[in-house]
């Protein structure tokens, strides 16, 4: 039976170290940690094999934090091209791996490309763009799973197999050594005051919180003690500098290019504010409390898994979800659920997982 045709099932000898498993996630912040739920149940089905990632620079920071994941294949593909050398470098490099399997998560044919050409024998995922021929392991009924996580596990459980009532919930560990010098060399975190992190970006029309909003909120939090650090990308950068506006010295603008820096700055503030975003499901597996603002999606099927400290949505009822935008929630809302839920900063360490 040759390489490309070899089929694994819990029967063969899948744990050997020499049969690692690379999963193909979606190139999303909110995905990369969604798929830690995953990589647990993988982990609790063949506890021995190694786990990588396929990742975007972006996000590949994200991947140090993630207990089970031996490191990221950082591959900037892009998205509406197919540059066929990249996509056979790419796979020289996952076949130097010598992978046994490899699930397959976006439905596009561009994303299984690289794992048949690097001849990885088993490769799991739903027929998407009449796949057929790059994917041996096909899975059916992704239509009819609502939740994305639903769909990420059918592909690492046996085919067929009952989806669980409940997954381990994702996990982000920051350590503390990690943390202490990250908050040493930035000047952070030195006035003994609470500290409340903002992530007013969001990938999507009318998910984001207005940016005026954020600037009022962080104008009352500083009023009453708090100080206030703004995250997110290169493109909240103008957003930042209005917070900083309303807020004075207590705001820092923590913005950039880098998303470790927003990974270790959730790690340390002791509550966040954030739209559906990205950044929302980090805070929330992370273990920081966490306020998050939702309008044209629905928390039931977009919310962390991992509990948040309160979902706020605009009042009224929409004939269609889409149309519900943000701008509907009202800062005291979010004010009094900041104030509810804000934890005092010498405790809020010692209560997260």
């Amino acid at each position: 039976m040759s390489r490309n045709s070899h089929h694994l099932t819990d029967s063969d000898p899948a744990d050997r170290p020499e049969n690692p498993i690379l999963i193909v996630p979606y190139m999303w912040i909110g995905d990369f940690v969604r798929v830690h739920s995953v990589i647990r149940l993988l982990k609790q089905r063949w506890p021995s094999r190694p786990i990588d990632l396929v990742t975007s620079s972006l996000c590949a920071p994200i991947l140090d934090y993630l207990p089970g994941v031996r490191k990221g294949i950082v591959a900037d593909l892009p998205r509406r091209r197919l540059p066929y050398s990249q996509y056979s470098a790419l796979a020289k490099r996952l076949a130097s791996e010598h992978y046994g399997t490899a699930l397959i998560m976006p439905r596009t044919w561009k994303s299984a490309l690289a794992p048949l050409l690097a001849g990885i024998p088993e490769r799991t995922g739903f027929t998407g763009e009449f796949r057929f021929f790059l994917i041996n392991d096909l899975r059916l009924g992704e239509r009819r799973l609502e939740r994305m996580i639903d769909c990420f596990a059918t592909l690492a459980l046996p085919k067929n197999a009952v989806l669980p009532e409940a997954y381990p919930l994702p996990r982000i560990e920051v350590p503390a050594a990690e943390l202490d010098d990250w908050l040493s060399r930035h000047g952070l975190k030195t006035s003994g005051r609470p500290v409340v992190a903002l992530a007013p970006g969001a990938v999507g029309p009318g998910k984001a919180w207005p940016p005026e909003k954020y600037a009022e909120l962080a104008g009352l939090l500083a009023d009453q003690g708090a100080d206030i650090w703004v995250l997110g990308g290169p493109a909240e950068k103008t957003i930042a500098t209005g917070i900083a506006q309303a807020g004075g010295a207590s705001v820092s603008d923590l913005t950039g290019n880098d998303l470790r820096n927003a990974i270790l700055a959730l790690a340390a503030a002791d509550l966040a504010v954030t739209n559906d975003s990205g950044l929302m499901h980090i805070s929330a597996a992370i273990g920081t409390a966490t306020v998050a603002i939702f309008g044209p999606t629905s928390p039931r099927l977009w919310a962390p898994l991992n509990p948040l400290s309160a979902i706020i949505e605009p009042p009224g009822t929409f004939a269609n979800i889409k149309d519900r935008g943000t701008g509907g929630v009202s800062v005291d809302r979010v004010l009094a659920a900041v104030r509810e839920h804000l934890p005092h900063p010498s405790t809020a360490a010692a209560t997260r997982p």
